[in-house]
């Protein structure tokens, strides 16, 4: 009984937003990506949730860090000299502290990721922070309505890169549950074991079904990225989702159709579509009705939320 009314609870306050504005990355298009400064700059602006990945490493800690090894267009060694090659060490191979000696806080100049993000305002000095120091941040600047999405970064194909999904999915919920975040947060992942995981293990917290169809990427073809459910057996994404039991249903912008957003919406799927850049594409899915967007550009969503007439969530001053 306990178990179903804090499962309750949890749907009421995820369902609550009229719309979420979804930080992505906190704000990634502004400040370096996945860092505090990030998630400041995106409470600065005024967001309902921040979206955010983690990993684990070699102690066993919860990092906020995108790519399951260290990304050499955004990290730089203790000497200052950019990492070499296409990947860095893996996070699970790193303790915290071999972790943080990593300075994050800007893109190499030289990348063509600079250049997609060239109005993104360099924080030298930023290291990969641990989940618990978000939420600790948060709660110092006093943001208590403010949300989290995060997503475990897993890759059923790539095993050896990050911990098993049961350590993933255990570690993040000792931290969610150990910070008193559980009605705060929502879980998220294009690998769906750790998101039957949480279902199983902490049901109070909404799951947010992640999935990518593109020319040359898709985790709902095969049943790998999926937990074993199989689009063919239900005939529709939005069904998939629903027979896996997903909250949220977070597709990429390009793969959404107003068809599908109403056929998820109708089996009681919130619709969440991600990453949205361009204001022009925010101000049509918003036409069409989605319950939210995840965007590198809180701002833009901001300024499209407010041509429509949606309230706007509150601004949360850093005190710095």
């Amino acid at each position: 009984m306990k178990a179903l009314l804090l499962c309750f609870g949890a749907a009421v306050a995820f369902s609550s937003a009229a719309f979420d504005l979804q930080g992505h990355r906190g704000a990634r298009g502004l400040a370096p990506e996945n860092t505090l400064p990030a998630f400041e700059r995106a409470l600065e602006l005024g967001v309902t949730t921040l979206e955010l990945d983690i990993g684990v490493t070699a102690d066993g800690v919860v990092v906020i860090h995108h790519d399951p090894y260290l990304n050499p267009a955004t990290a730089r060694d203790a000497g200052g000299q950019w990492l070499p090659g296409s990947k860095g060490p893996l996070i699970k191979t790193l303790t915290l502290a071999q972790l943080q000696a990593y300075d994050v806080g800007r893109i190499n100049p030289e990348t063509p990721y600079a250049r997609t993000f060239d109005a993104q305002q360099a924080r030298d000095g930023t290291r990969v922070p641990t989940l618990a120091s978000l939420f600790d941040r948060v709660k110092s600047l006093g943001a208590g309505d403010v949300r989290f999405n995060i997503e475990t970064k897993i890759n059923p194909g790539q095993p050896e890169e990050a911990v098993s999904p049961e350590a993933m999915t255990g570690a993040l919920l000792k931290v969610i549950q150990d910070a008193g975040m559980t009605q705060r947060v929502a879980i998220q992942s294009f690998d769906w074991r750790t998101l039957q995981l949480v279902q199983r293990i902490a049901p109070a917290i909404p799951t947010v079904y992640l999935t990518v169809q593109t020319a040359n990427n898709d985790n709902v073809r095969d049943g790998t990225w999926t937990a074993g459910f199989k689009i063919d057996e239900h005939g529709s994404v939005p069904r998939l989702v629903k027979a896996a039991g997903g909250t949220v249903w977070s597709p990429n912008g390009g793969a959404l159709t107003e068809a599908l957003l109403k056929e998820a919406q109708a089996l009681g799927l919130k619709v969440i579509p991600w990453t949205i850049n361009n204001p022009a594409d925010m101000e049509r899915l918003i036409a069409w009705g989605v319950d939210g967007i995840i965007t590198d550009y809180p701002d833009r969503l901001r300024s499209a939320m407010q041509a429509r007439g949606l309230p706007l969530p509150k601004p949360v001053m850093a005190r710095r």
